[in-house]
């Protein structure tokens, strides 16, 4: 029989960053490779990934990356991974393998593959199967062990109207359940939502009734890879007689790629060009970012975009998700939008943007696979704990249901839990900033956090190398602490107390300079918390000419 090992890198207890691994018999099996957007308290943060350490140290074992669909919090990731470990096979329908082209990644690394084909390797198989979500060609994963399979959703709703490339195969999910699972790694991110998800993720009707509510020119904020609701869009258009202007290269490219494969469907009259976009009339479609949601809106409300400029009569539609992270971002942005003048239009709370399980739909799945062992995944932890009592409620023993945090190792020797197993992988997040491939780590936010509170302090100083004397300074220099005009007699002592504490540090052959930069640091910082509760970052620069 075998040994199979499953935990997470990424993903519980947190929205996005989703990466699991199930190690069986030594052979590591990647699935999903996500990425979470950074909130505001990360000054300058543009995402957040797995630290890939592990899979780093282990590369040779690695038989490949899996990803269920494409949305950056399942597969956003993937770029870093490759720039860790070049040779890893990376494995993808159709539409993810085109969106991981589409932001720079190399084609050739990508192995494409078709749902209900399964994968061997070796004693183990891969069969994907697929699943109804907002992004086509969505698949979830059943891991074939001789002891019983292993089964992970990704993210899905169960919805018969969901068709073509949109559509899930539940007899096929059956057909696995029939065969025997050992452990299944479902999703949690509704779970708290009572019922099933659909109808209301369908926005037809009401994209429909807020066009015609609002005459003048429209904007839609919306995420390029959420192909079902820019389908929504487009059918709400149809017969309007309006235009639809594609604003960016990367939702064109992602539109023509997606009309041209069939996954979405409209007449190429709708479109329009640039020349409509001061049209009275006219939609056009906005994308997000990966890194930072609302950033299009943001950069049109300041007057920074190069095409489009915000009128009063702007009506802007919200067809985009609202994270919690960003929900202070979108609050904001709204409150500006309002100041212009501008109606806005965001999804009602009965409705839903996202594709995700609601409750009935996490029991039909579990009901349909039977699985021994149940993992709650992806979310929040109380979503996990509101996944567990779901399972729970349909008579699964509390001892097989596995609630976990990233790195906790579940073990199954010979199909049986290891329940004296509590090994745990080393896990962290690796904060990127830019085009850097680098963390830029806790200390450099600590330092970013401190600038943006407290502002600060530069003291700079002359020294002759030869005399051994102060030629110039100090100077005292400062930014986002104190005006240096208003404040005269703190500038002063500022300088009078660094003075001394140069001067008492030079001898006739030597300057001590660390002890110089680490007395003006502590003894100014005492000095001006007593004069004003404040601690800004204290830098001293002294130098010998």
């Amino acid at each position: 029989m075998c040994n199979i090992k499953i935990f997470s890198l990424g993903g519980l207890d947190e929205m996005g960053k989703n990466c699991y691994i199930v190690d069986i018999d030594n052979d590591m099996y990647v699935f999903d490779c996500g990425l979470k957007y950074a909130n505001e308290n990360l000054y300058g943060i543009d995402y957040i990934i797995p630290d890939f350490d592990f899979l780093v140290k282990n590369q040779n074992r690695i038989k490949g990356v899996f990803l269920t669909h494409g949305h950056y919090e399942n597969m956003g990731a993937t770029k870093d991974l490759l720039k860790e470990i070049p040779n890893v096979k990376i494995y993808a329908t159709r539409f993810t393998k085109f969106v991981l082209t589409n932001d720079g990644m190399d084609e050739k690394k990508i192995i494409e593959i078709k749902p209900h084909k399964k994968l061997n390797f070796g004693n183990v198989s891969i069969f994907p199967i697929n699943v109804n979500h907002s992004t086509p060609d969505s698949v979830m994963y059943v891991i074939n062990t001789k002891d019983g399979a292993i089964v992970y959703t990704g993210d899905f709703i169960i919805d018969s109207k969901m068709m073509d490339k949109y559509a899930m195969d539940l007899g096929k999910i059956a057909y696995i359940g029939k065969q025997g699972v050992l452990a299944l790694m479902c999703e949690s991110v509704f779970s708290e939502r009572i019922g099933h998800t659909s109808p209301s993720h369908r926005l037809t009707t009401f994209f429909k009734d807020s066009i015609k509510h609002h005459e003048n020119r429209m904007l839609f904020a919306l995420l390029p890879t959420h192909i079902y609701t820019i389908q929504e869009i487009f059918d709400a258009v149809a017969n309007t007689h309006r235009k639809v202007v594609i604003m960016g290269k990367n939702l064109q490219n992602i539109i023509s790629f997606a009309k041209k494969e069939g996954y979405l469907n409209f007449q190429d009259s709708i479109l329009g060009d640039l020349s409509n976009i001061e049209d009275k009339d006219s939609i056009l479609l906005i994308q997000d970012s990966k890194e930072n949601p609302y950033a299009s809106i943001g950069k049109i409300i300041n007057g920074y975009d190069k095409f489009i400029k915000l009128k009063a009569t702007d009506t802007i539609v919200f067809a985009e998700p609202n994270y919690d992270s960003s929900e202070k971002t979108l609050v904001k942005i709204q409150n500006d939008l309002a100041t212009n003048g501008c109606d806005i239009v965001t999804i009602p709370k009965d409705k839903t943007i996202l594709h995700h399980a609601s409750s009935e739909d996490l029991m039909i799945m579990i009901d349909l696979l039977k699985p021994k062992y149940y993992i709650p995944v992806k979310g929040e932890y109380r979503y996990m704990v509101n996944n567990a009592n779901i399972a729970s409620e349909l008579n699964m023993p509390k001892e097989n249901i596995l609630l976990k945090q990233n790195g906790d190792v579940i073990e199954f020797n010979d199909g049986v839990l290891n329940s004296e197993n509590f090994d745990h992988i080393k896990v962290n997040d690796i904060l990127i900033d830019g085009n850097s491939t680098e963390d830029v780590g806790e200390l450099v936010i600590k330092d970013r956090e401190m600038l943006s509170e407290n502002g600060i302090l530069l003291i700079s100083a002359t020294i002759s190398k030869k005399d051994k004397v102060i030629l110039v300074g100090p100077e005292v220099t400062t930014r986002g602490f104190i005006y240096v005009k208003d404040s005269g007699e703190m500038i002063k002592e500022i300088k009078r107390i660094s003075l001394n504490i140069i001067e008492r540090n030079i001898t006739d052959s030597y300057v001590e300079y660390n002890k110089i930069k680490n007395e003006i640091r502590e003894e100014l910082g005492k000095y001006l918390y007593h004069e004003t509760e404040c601690k800004p970052m204290i830098i001293a620069v002294v130098q010998e000419v």
